[in-house]
């Protein structure tokens, strides 16, 4: 397949590359070209040397091109808790709302409560997601069947999967799907005993493979393990060698200075969730201070439980605004440093160096966005108005790996949007209302 996209306005997210005018050429899974128009706005007559012949053109009509947003943390299938197990806190949240419920659900229900946060993902131009949840072969199921990127991470507890089923996973969804691969990890110091995390370290160690999870989201899990260990969460896993080979930390909010200096050490990533933090009081994340110790910081969502959007413009606005609140500084965190954020960094996190920008070679994991609505205009400057006046709504066209799966409100996911809510409806009322 063959794809032209022309007559855009492309950000590439390249360090110090400006927007231009342009076109993106597509082959396959992979973009062929990233072309620069002339001041008319035309091609030169040698830019399309091979006389390359097109399955399908798009004028993108001034439109922005770039790189899809990747959401460096969700649980999808909890969209069936969405606005049921909600203002409570978190610890609450959890043993009296999420996981009674969590029990009564099979793989089967995983599979389509995911393909419903996929349509989510794609009307907000999110491209990849780092998926943590029950049964990962339901999810990540559910996301190649819809053309959806995902690279999967354990959730290993003492409850649920063991350290030799999660590296069965990870050698199996490493080869399985283009689409899917998988990442070592765990639920969190607090659901895990010492005995599992140091099986856990030792795999890490001996696959050379970086570690996630969930980390320093709460003041009380932070103190919990204080008093079980006499350390930070973070420096207790560092002290089993989990972080040898980096990995990040989902949420981060109560990180001590200690904590940062792990990070810092092993390239560690930090993947703040701000909405979820807001939602479930549980703070504002050291996000600037990150940035000044060059610490990697990326953007997920949390899951539609916690959120309960699946909506990155969201995130890319209260990264930056709460930034701004934490430091004092209307300055702290500029738009461009989020956006990266939310695109580059959040590849990193995920290992998706193949998709991180627009450029020859790489893959094609692209979105167009809608310059031409009020909240885009006056073009002042296209990454400011993204972060800070984007919406959902300017979302045109989600492409994953060459395929293009939303276009102008049209899902191109192999089932009708219908067909996917009336099914997570029926799991819903078996689950909770039955």
């Amino acid at each position: 397949m063959k794809t032209r996209l022309y007559n855009a306005r492309i950000l590439t997210m390249e360090e110090e590359r400006e927007v231009f005018r342009g076109e993106v050429w597509v082959e396959d899974d992979r973009i062929v070209r990233v072309a620069e128009a002339d001041e008319s706005g035309r091609m030169s007559p040698e830019g399309n040397p091979g006389g390359m012949h097109w399955d399908r053109e798009i004028d993108c009509k001034a439109d922005l091109l770039m790189p899809g947003f990747k959401d460096a943390h969700t649980h999808s299938a909890m969209t069936f808790l969405r606005s049921y197990a909600d203002d409570v806190p978190l610890q609450e949240w959890l043993e009296n709302k999420v996981f009674p419920m969590e029990e009564k659900l099979t793989g089967e229900d995983i599979y389509h409560l995911t393909r419903l946060a996929v349509l989510e993902y794609l009307t907000s131009g999110i491209t990849s997601v780092f998926e943590m949840y029950l049964a990962p072969d339901a999810a990540a199921w559910a996301c190649a069947d819809m053309g959806m990127r995902c690279v999967l991470t354990s959730g290993l507890n003492n409850f649920t999967s063991s350290v030799k089923q999660q590296e069965e996973e990870y050698l199996r969804w490493n080869s399985e799907s283009p689409l899917i691969r998988y990442r070592l990890g765990f639920h969190s110091e607090y659901t895990c005993s010492r005995e599992l995390l140091r099986e856990l370290a030792k795999l890490a160690n001996r696959r050379r493979e970086p570690v996630y999870t969930h980390l320093a989201e709460t003041e009380r899990e932070v103190e919990a393990c204080k008093g079980r260990y006499g350390m930070t969460p973070a420096v207790f896993l560092d002290s089993l060698g989990m972080f040898e080979y980096g990995g990040g930390g989902y949420h981060c909010v109560h990180m001590s200075e200690t904590d940062m200096e792990v990070f810092s050490r092993h390239g560690m990533y930090a993947v703040t969730n701000p909405a979820s933090n807001l939602k479930l009081a549980s703070g504002i994340a050291p996000v600037a201070e990150f940035v000044r110790r060059g610490i990697p910081v990326a953007i997920g969502t949390d899951g539609p439980a916690s959120n309960n959007c699946l909506d990155m413009f969201r995130e890319m606005y209260l990264v930056s605004a709460l930034s701004k609140v934490r430091e004092g500084d209307a300055a702290s965190l500029n738009a461009m440093e989020t956006l990266r954020m939310a695109t580059v960094r959040g590849a990193g996190a995920m290992g998706l160096s193949e998709a991180d920008i627009l450029a020859e070679g790489k893959l094609a994991d692209i979105i167009l966005l809608d310059l031409r609505q009020p909240n885009m205009q006056p073009i002042h400057n296209i990454p400011k108005n993204l972060v800070y006046s984007g919406s959902k709504s300017n979302v045109r066209m989600t492409m994953i790996n060459g395929g293009i799966r939303y276009l102008d409100g049209c899902f191109s996911v192999g089932e009708g949007a219908e067909d996917i809510y009336a099914r997570c409806e029926r799991i819903v009322e078996r689950i909770i209302y039955a």
